[in-house]
Parts: structure tokens; C-alpha cells; sequence
């Protein structure tokens, strides 16, 4: 499962995570180790796009949160690969830096958290794109000792 911060102008057009730049861009991460995007689930923190795109609001993350905590009940995840600091701090620790902690695995319960940059950062700004894809090599490597057997015929 990975979570974002919420929907960009594309994602809220289409009412569907990651369809974008950013999605786009994950998409072809997951493809480089294997995992084809129908085969994880994507979401956001928060449901509906902030005005002007802007960061959202401690309000507007926990008037989401119940639907986000539904979606990870009902799906059930063995990791989570929060994506950005939002995600990474609602779901992980509050006090995390996605600087510091990104492809990190941390284990909560019996669920493996995988903080990762979110790749719209790695759209913006230099030399981020490098340390994704290095986090996402690493997911691979994590995902392959946590879930042995996890590559289907499909992704490899």
C-alpha cells in the first residue's frame, strides 16, 4: 500500500490517486523493480485537493484519517510505503524527518512501514530522484526477505 499527501489538479479531475506527473512517475519506479501499479494499492491522507494546492492542515488529515484507517483495514497491508513527510508523520511517527527516515523500514505491529520522498519532491527539486530510486531498490530487497514468494509470474 502506498499512501500520499492528497489529490494534485490531474488526481482530482480524474477522482483517482496518482494519475498525474507524480503517479506517472511511481508507476514507472514500481515497473523498474517488478511491481506492476495494479498490483498495489494507492491512496492519499486526505481525500479532497486543499485550495491552491496547498499542504494540508492537521484538521483536514484527521477529518481523513477514519477513511484512510477503514481503506487499511479492509486491505489489510503487510507494508505501507508512506510517501512524503505528511504521510510518513500521520502514519509513522509525528516527529519524522522524510529526510532522515526515508527508505528506512520500520516495523509497527505487524505492519512494515517503508517511508519513502514523495515523488512529486523528486519532480521539484534536484537530486531527490536519485535517493527514490535508491528507495526503491531498497523496497524491493525489503519486500523479497519480508515476503518471500511476493513476485507473481505477472511482476516478476
Amino acid at each position: 500500500m502506498f499512501v500520499g499527501e492528497g489529490p494534485g489538479a490531474e488526481e482530482d479531475r480524474q477522482g483517482r490517486p496518482f494519475v498525474g506527473a507524480s503517479g506517472k512517475l511511481l508507476a514507472r519506479l514500481l515497473s523498474g523493480i517488478g511491481i506492476d501499479r495494479e498490483d498495489v494499492f494507492i491512496t492519499s491522507l486526505v481525500k479532497c485537493r486543499p485550495p491552491g494546492n496547498r499542504e494540508p492542515r492537521p484538521e483536514e488529515i484527521a477529518a481523513c484519517h477514519p477513511y484512510l484507517a477503514r481503506q487499511m483495514e479492509i486491505i489489510g497491508p503487510r507494508v505501507i510505503c508512506p510517501l512524503g513527510r505528511f504521510a510518513a508523520q500521520s502514519l509513522v511517527d509525528n516527529r519524522i524527518s522524510i529526510s532522515v527516515e526515508h527508505g528506512k523500514p520500520r516495523r509497527i505491529g505487524d505492519v512494515l512501514y517503508f517511508p519513502m520522498y514523495h515523488p512529486a519532491a523528486a519532480l521539484h527539486r534536484v537530486g531527490i530522484i536519485d535517493e527514490l530510486e535508491r528507495d526503491v531498490r531498497e523496497l524491493r530487497r525489503t519486500l523479497d526477505r519480508e515476503l518471500p514468494g511476493s513476485r507473481t509470474k505477472r511482476n516478476g
